[in-house]
């Protein structure tokens, strides 16, 4: 898998999965990742023209917080469920 950046815009995030936010991990890891930077990058997956978050919500969420306007990323290939 390549790393890529992409617009953190362009990430849609399904509402299943955003109801399991956490604003105490988000303010946790956006701290981190002033003081680190990154890690490890989000898994998107690609559908009709954006990005469909697979995995790394708290992490994509941090990094809006911080006012980031991209964000590291692999794109996979991931099964619907």
């Amino acid at each position: 898998m390549e790393q890529m950046l992409i617009n953190i815009e362009e990430v849609y995030v399904p509402v299943k999965r955003r109801k399991t936010l956490v604003d105490e991990t988000v303010s946790a890891l956006a701290e981190n990742i002033l003081e680190e930077g990154l890690k490890t990058p989000i898994l998107v997956r690609p559908d009709k023209g954006r990005f469909v978050l697979v995995e790394g919500l708290h992490r994509l969420e941090a990094c809006r917080a911080l006012g980031e306007e991209t964000i590291a990323a692999y794109e996979v290939n991931a099964r619907l469920r």
